[in-house]
């Protein structure tokens, strides 16, 4: 968590003992104690929208933990994203978080080591004073102190990092007309999950390319050569072209891994918003169906492990052999990543 502190005391020099504890609060609990009073969290962050000013220069998010960050409005409202994301996304952060107490004690360990070595833009003595005068009334949320609101104005809600991940990619949206996004990447990078996120959000609809596993009888050696021939794109282009590019509702078969074959039908409703995810989802056949190209990446010990924890060590090592080297002789190929216009990490 060190960090976290050290990052935001930088970018804002006005932190104050006070300004850490709220920190440390947001760090540990979210925002759960404005759980239950949707309306006012709504009008809210309504009436806070429409007073702020557009920011471009301000950064859309500022990480203040592993799992949460702030989204500074002004930056929001320059990206010109609906007010109703943001809602939604903070609404969810508004969860409780059982093991909220357990994180602020160890946050405010690590506070204490800071402020003793200077590595705060306050000293020892101010900070152990805020500590105890908080602590004798109890873990509580509190206010930003007065520097900081005159020095900072700050402006922002809490959300969770998951949802901060992918606003970059929501940024790139051109929202006056209909957005196809193909998201690409690499194996647990995150892709299905970003996309059931962004549907959650947006009302995306989401089009999954593991559901067009190549079937046994066309994985010859000669086509299991091509860099992505492993996908099969021929019934994609069936499928799901059409009516992916036509804009209205339409179905598709589902390729059931389990029983290796055609098992059942993927509804895709018509949206403004359509997020075709996963790996091979800008495949050369399927040609320039997407109006954003975007890749999700992964460090090579995050992708182990996460394929580890979700298929176990034979999985893995098949991931390895196997799936791992054709996803990437795909992407050397085909110039995936170098062609995407946002890139998540």
């Amino acid at each position: 968590m060190k960090a976290y502190f050290e990052r935001q005391a930088a970018l804002h020099p006005a932190m104050t003992p006070q300004d850490a504890l709220k920190m440390a609060y947001q760090a540990a609990f979210g925002a759960e104690h404005l759980a239950g009073d949707e309306a006012a969290v709504r009008r809210y962050l309504h009436d806070e929208l429409t007073a702020c000013q557009a920011a471009a220069e301000e950064p859309l998010t500022e990480a203040i933990s592993p799992d949460l960050c702030r989204v500074n409005l002004r930056a929001w409202k320059a990206a010109k994203l609906p007010e109703e994301w943001l809602a939604r996304m903070f609404l969810d952060t508004c969860q409780p978080r059982p093991d909220g107490e357990s994180r602020f004690w160890k946050i405010l360990t690590a506070l204490d080591d800071l402020a003793e070595n200077g590595g705060l833009p306050f000293g020892f003595e101010a900070w152990r004073q805020a500590r105890e005068a908080y602590l004798a009334s109890g873990l509580h949320a509190v206010h930003h102190s007065d520097a900081y609101r005159e020095r900072e104005n700050p402006a922002y809600r809490l959300i969770l990092s998951r949802y901060g991940r992918m606003l970059p990619l929501l940024a790139a949206l051109d929202l006056s007309e209909r957005q196809i996004i193909a998201l690409d990447g690499r194996c647990a990078s995150g892709k299905t999950t970003l996309a059931a996120d962004l549907g959650r959000i947006t009302g995306a609809a989401v089009v999954h390319m593991d559901d067009f596993f190549l079937p046994p009888a066309l994985r010859t050696p000669e086509r299991l050569a091509q860099p992505g021939g492993n996908v099969h794109y021929e019934r994609f282009i069936a499928d799901v072209l059409p009516g992916l590019l036509g804009g209205q509702a339409f179905s598709y078969p589902v390729f059931d891994c389990s029983v290796m074959a055609l098992n059942g039908a993927r509804s895709v409703p018509a949206a403004s918003l359509v997020i075709v995810e996963g790996a091979y989802s800008c495949h050369p056949a399927l040609g320039e169906y997407m109006t954003l190209r975007a890749f999700s990446d992964v460090d090579p010990d995050t992708q182990r492990r996460r394929i580890l924890a979700r298929n176990g060590e034979a999985g893995l090592q098949n991931f390895v052999d196997r799936w791992i080297p054709l996803e990437e002789r795909y992407f050397e190929a085909c110039r995936v990543r170098e062609r995407a216009q946002v890139v998540l990490v």
